[in-house]
């Protein structure tokens, strides 16, 4: 692969919707390239078991659902670069993808970067990350065997990383700053019923503690302003996650949140360009909705390309 090789689509983004895009780009018969800066199937990678995605009653693995829908998408001429989009350049003919590996063009562009893992932003997360703070328990579990560990969240991001940690830590405290969860009824009636859960509402994280690695939280109760501190080893950030759009912010029109703007058909601000999965205004944040976003940013990416 070289630099300034022109494409009929370039996908930015391997999740779920990017592969999907791919998939039905390259089966189309575009000349389409994959650019991917991290994990080949995006966030879901890091999902212990996946019980919703359609096809497998069973449930599968997170990274290897990512890894099938990577295989799929390749079997039809769909090429991959690993490596970061850092800034575009949109003409009405042509537009330009600049990368850590050089640039490239292409007809149309897909916008599927997802999203990152939000943080907390207070004293002490940065510098303990790695040694204690963590944001993915699928990937640092095991180095909390039968510690004491926190939660910081209320959604199905936050149930599914505690309800995973309880298979491994010693006691798992989830702190949500209201004062019910948000996440959906299953996962909150498996998480009431496991015995190794406690919970601790209307608080917030006000800063982590310690000096080479965590070794308690101060929280303060949201209602009566009263601070504590908690001892634990270890704290699992879930809070949400934040749209990876600052490349392209300047060219495509945004929400207030950061998201990416688009129709029915995909389709940005910008003609040519399409976004599709969690970068989306009002996506679903589901893998099957980022999915079928994609599907339908390729389905138009080739009817776009016909009529100009």
């Amino acid at each position: 692969m070289t630099e300034n090789m022109k494409y009929d689509a370039i996908i930015i983004g391997g999740g779920p919707a990017g592969l999907t895009a791919g998939l039905y780009a390259s089966r189309a018969g575009l000349k389409s390239l994959l650019l991917e800066k991290g994990i080949y199937g995006g966030q879901i990678t890091y999902a212990e078991h996946v019980e919703n995605f359609p096809g497998f009653p069973e449930g599968v693995s997170g990274m290897e659902l990512g890894e099938k829908m990577r295989e799929q998408a390749g079997k039809y001429g769909l090429e991959f670069l690993q490596t970061e989009a850092t800034g575009l350049i949109v003409e009405e003919k042509q537009k330009s993808v600049k990368t850590l590996d050089g640039e490239f063009t292409c007809g149309t562009l897909i916008l599927a970067g997802g999203s990152n893992r939000r943080k907390l932003g207070v004293p002490g997360e940065a510098a303990l990350t790695g040694r204690g703070v963590s944001y993915c328990a699928t990937c640092d579990a095991a180095f909390f065997r039968d510690q004491p560990v926190v939660v910081v969240g209320g959604g199905d991001a936050a149930l599914t990383e505690a309800l995973h940690l309880t298979k491994i830590a010693g006691k798992v405290t989830l702190i949500h700053r209201r004062g019910e969860l948000r996440a959906t009824r299953i996962l909150q009636e498996r998480a009431f019923t496991d015995p190794k859960m406690s919970f601790i509402w209307n608080t917030t994280v006000d800063a982590i503690e310690g000096k080479d690695t965590v070794k308690q939280l101060k929280l303060t109760d949201v209602k009566t302003g009263k601070v504590s501190h908690l001892a634990t080893d270890g704290v699992f950030i879930a809070i949400g996650f934040l749209p990876d759009t600052d490349f392209v912010k300047d060219i495509v029109k945004l929400d207030e949140t950061g998201h990416v703007i688009t129709n029915e058909k995909m389709e940005t601000s910008v003609p040519g360009v399409f976004a599709a999965g969690d970068i989306r205004h009002n996506s679903g944040k589901q893998a099957k909705a980022a999915a079928g976003d994609g599907a339908t940013a390729a389905i138009y990416a080739q009817k776009y390309l016909t009529e100009h």
